[in-house]
């Protein structure tokens, strides 16, 4: 019986249910203990696997927008602008609903109603904007008619959209560099732009030219402004807002002559278009500062349209090293004169000297029998200027060279500049010197030391920047050009530059179709041999460098012009002086006008009409003063200021000169009716817009609705006729 008693308290469920009820209770302590546990450290830490919650949070409800910053502007010397920030604008319809709150739709609801409104602004019909408002997708563009839109344009669409409570257009804005001036100087003044990889970073970055050299001066400092919003997206009222202004970049203004440099590249472009030269540079400095007054090379780019870029990113004012040739006689004959060693009519035999097992020739082999030494520098005798620095010594011969800078940079504000070289280890490299030959030189390098010539015998320092304005304080950093320690006496430099009239105004000098009517200048040509690919010198053809180099006026020099071409494509002229000559005499003639203090204008000459400066003016204003004129003239953009005119500033108008004034923002085509061929070519010059001309005469149709918005890539076809 105790044992049947023992078995049933044994089994009894109610003794099993309390152990199962502890367990239980245990549990959820533990259980309980953990999840508090874990909140507490959550509040104390306020971290989950890592993650600031209260930074998360902030986050969600934060909105922090980036201030951009203005970047500086490049100015001319006469202060109009030459790069320039320009905020553009693309327009974006949202289709979706998604992104909508009932409170709060931001996406299309009336596509009737909006592409009714868009198409009073853009050149886009009705049925077009239609089609595109109504795809089977979240979000839409509008192609080149929805972008680059200036400010003005995007107050007029959404201040329309507002009046008739329409929604879904949306606009993005960037900032884009505008180039008014196209090809201007173009790989000097150089680029900036956006990151292509990151659409994100809409910050403008230098990447050529003075552009890159000043880009942490030009850039400025972005801001920033953060405040809080609900989830709904509003500002939350009343809270305190983190604002930090942006710091604009600070303006560089230039030493470059706007009046010459249009010139230049005008000139410029007309040799490279008849003679197709593999490289061509030129560049006028002013004798006696320094100043870079106008330079350009070929190949180069429009800085508007971009077109061309991709020729070459070389700089060749401080990144082309080349053979010099005769140009550089002028510093061996100023070393002579300095030794004492040039002897002007003391007389030598012509032809040929050996030197170190080579021989050295003149351009005429055979010579021209015994000459003077001044006769010499007017033929530019290679053999006379080999005795020249045999008599002062190669020791002393290399010290000048050093003096005059060759083998080391200038130092000008440009990127990327090279050093050139001197090599100067056999006796035939060092006698190969005297000529030009054996030694590579930067033009820049040329200039500099060219400059001793005219300035005393001190050189002086290129340089491009005349000074830098602060944007907020207006504090202007001007630049002091520099001179070095006298290379040569003045009396030394006065005889050189004497001595180089002789290759102009001698019935035997090399320079004579280099002469300036009205003007007396000191000149000296080159004709350099060039290396090929196995180092032996290319021979035949025009496979030389030839160069000029002239100063004046002689009696005061003000100017040095220094001009090489490459390779050109003779077509007939005979010899690569010729093409040379077509870059030299008209600008330095034009040159010596503009800055010679003998220029006067007498009574009784009639003083043509110029054509003044609208650069940076108000489109209005303008069209109004041209209007009451009675100027012809047409308008490219929809911009309120002006950026790019034709003709240039100072250039003689005629009546029959059609007046092409762009603007900022976005590009429109004009209403070309009437128009001539040459003004056709001057429009697709100006933006870059590629013009197909069917016929000859003047424009009678055009395949593009004069309004229209055009970019650099557009296509534009028109055809003429005899009767417009």
């Amino acid at each position: 019986m105790k044992q049947i008693k023992r078995k049933i308290k044994e089994s009894n469920p109610f003794r099993n249910r309390k152990y199962i009820a502890i367990m239980l209770y245990i549990f959820c302590f533990i259980l309980f203990f953990s999840v508090f546990s874990r909140f507490a450290w959550i509040m104390v830490t306020g971290e989950v696997n890592g993650e600031n919650l209260v930074s998360n949070v902030h986050k969600l409800y934060t909105r922090n927008n980036v201030l951009r910053a203005n970047r500086g502007t490049i100015y001319d010397s006469s202060g109009n602008p030459i790069a320039m920030d320009a905020n553009t604008y693309k327009m974006i319809a949202v289709l979706t609903d998604d992104w909508s709150t009932p409170k709060r739709p931001i996406h299309i609801q009336e596509p009737e109603a909006v592409a009714e409104v868009l198409a009073r602004h853009l050149s886009m019909s009705e049925t077009e904007l239609l089609d595109r408002l109504t795809k089977d997708s979240s979000q839409v563009e509008f192609g080149s008619a929805g972008n680059n839109l200036t400010y003005e344009i995007v107050s007029n669409i959404e201040e329309d959209l507002e009046k008739e409570e329409l929604t879904g257009i949306t606009f993005e804005e960037k900032k884009s560099r505008l180039y008014p001036n196209g090809t201007f100087a173009s790989h000097t003044v150089g680029l900036a732009q956006r990151d292509a990889e990151n659409e994100e970073d809409q910050s403008l970055k230098g990447v050529l030219g003075l552009e890159k050299e000043y880009d942490e001066i030009l850039r400025g400092e972005d801001g920033y402004i953060e405040y809080q919003r609900d989830r709904f997206g509003y500002v939350i009222p009343n809270q305190e807002i983190e604002e930090v202004l942006p710091t604009d970049g600070n303006d560089i203004q230039l030493t470059l002559d706007r009046r010459m440099q249009i010139f230049l590249e005008s000139i410029v472009e007309d040799v490279e278009e008849e003679h197709a030269p593999e490289v061509l540079t030129a560049t006028l400095m002013h004798a006696k500062t320094g100043e870079i007054l106008a330079t350009t090379q070929r190949p180069t780019f429009n800085a508007t349209s971009k077109e061309g870029i991709d020729q070459t990113w070389q700089n060749y004012l401080v990144e082309y090293q080349f053979e010099p040739g005769s140009t550089l006689k002028v510093m061996t004959l100023a070393a002579a004169i300095q030794e004492g060693t040039f002897k002007p009519y003391d007389y030598y035999k012509s032809g040929k000297i050996e030197v170190g097992g080579e021989l050295i020739r003149d351009v005429k082999p055979e010579g021209w029998g015994y000459i003077s030494y001044l006769e010499g520098l007017a033929r530019s005798s290679n053999v006379g200027f080999v005795h020249q620095t045999e008599k002062m010594g190669y020791d002393v011969w290399e010290t000048y060279l050093d003096n005059f800078g060759f083998g080391q940079p200038t130092g000008i504000s440009l990127p990327n500049e090279y050093s050139g070289s001197n090599p100067y280890a056999t006796l035939s490299q060092q006698a190969n010197t005297a000529f030009g030959q054996g030694i590579s030189v930067t033009p820049i390098q040329m200039l500099r030391a060219f400059s001793a010539i005219t300035n005393d015998g001190k050189m002086v320092e290129p340089h491009l920047v005349k000074k830098i304005v602060d944007t907020q304080t207006g504090e202007e950093d001007i630049f002091q050009p520099e001179e070095s320690d006298a290379v040569i006496s003045k009396e030394t430099a006065d005889q050189a530059l004497e001595y180089l009239t002789e290759t102009v105004y001698s019935d035997v000098g090399t320079a004579q179709g280099y002469a300036v009517e009205g003007f007396e200048i000191g000149a000296k040509t080159g004709t350099a041999q060039m290396v090929g690919y196995n180092g032996r010198y290319l021979s035949g053809g025009s496979n030389y460098i030839y160069s000029v180099v002239g100063m004046g006026p002689v009696e005061d020099p003000e100017l040095i012009f220094y001009v090489t071409v490459q390779q050109p494509e003779l077509n007939g002229v005979g010899h690569g002086s010729y093409v040379v000559r077509k870059v030299f005499n008209p600008v330095m003639k034009r040159a010596l006008e503009y800055y010679s203090s003998e220029e006067t204008v007498t009574d009784f000459e009639e003083t043509p009409e110029r054509m003044e400066n609208v650069i940076q003016e108000n489109t209005q204003t303008v069209i109004e003063t041209l209007t009451s004129e009675e100027k012809e003239f047409s308008i490219i953009g929809s911009g309120d200021t002006i950026v790019q005119q034709y003709p240039a500033t100072d250039a003689e108008l005629n009546e029959s000169d059609r007046i092409m004034l762009m603007t900022n923002g976005a590009m429109t085509l004009p209403d070309l009716t009437g128009w001539s061929k040459s003004d056709v070519l001057k429009l697709s010059e100006m933006t870059g817009v590629e013009v197909i001309i069917k016929g000859e005469g003047f424009v009678n149709s055009q395949d593009l609705a004069p309004h229209s918005f055009i970019e650099s890539e557009t296509e534009l076809t028109v055809t003429l006729s005899p009767n417009g």
